[in-house]
């Protein structure tokens, strides 16, 4: 995700180092601390998504816990009736419904499967620092 804002950042940044600073080696170095510090704050809204990621899953309301799995289930269900379940029953009735996917779906899945990831990292990193390397 870092490189990600980067990439989307890095010819605007170009840019207007170039206006302010006409100076190429003082240019170069204005960008790169830019960078840096984009780098650094990307760093920690990945860490404080997987902080909530992780108190979530920790918490003791079973709302609170289940919210990302429930909808990570029913997205994924939806995929699976539109690409596996209805295209064999609409061999045998034609006039099937589909269920419509846009693409924000899919940009939620890739979210929720991500944050996911992160937090059951922390939660073992967590649980293996907390046991003392244990296990």
């Amino acid at each position: 995700m870092s490189t990600a804002l980067i990439t989307l950042l890095a010819p605007i940044i170009s840019d207007i180092v170039k206006r302010v600073a006409p100076d190429r080696d003082q240019a170069a170095n204005i960008e790169r601390e830019v960078k840096l510090t984009l780098l650094d704050k990307e760093e920690a809204l990945q860490n404080m998504a997987g902080k909530i990621v992780l108190a979530e899953a920790q918490s003791g309301n079973w709302l609170t816990a289940s919210w990302r799995p429930l909808l990570m289930l029913t997205v994924v269900a939806i995929i699976a009736c539109n690409y596996l379940l209805f295209p064999i029953i609409g061999i045998f009735y034609p006039a099937m419904i589909t269920l419509a996917l846009p693409a924000e779906l899919w940009n939620l899945l890739t979210i929720g499967v991500g944050g996911y990831v992160v937090g059951r990292s922390g939660e073992k990193m967590v649980n293996s620092y907390t046991q003392g390397g244990q296990k």
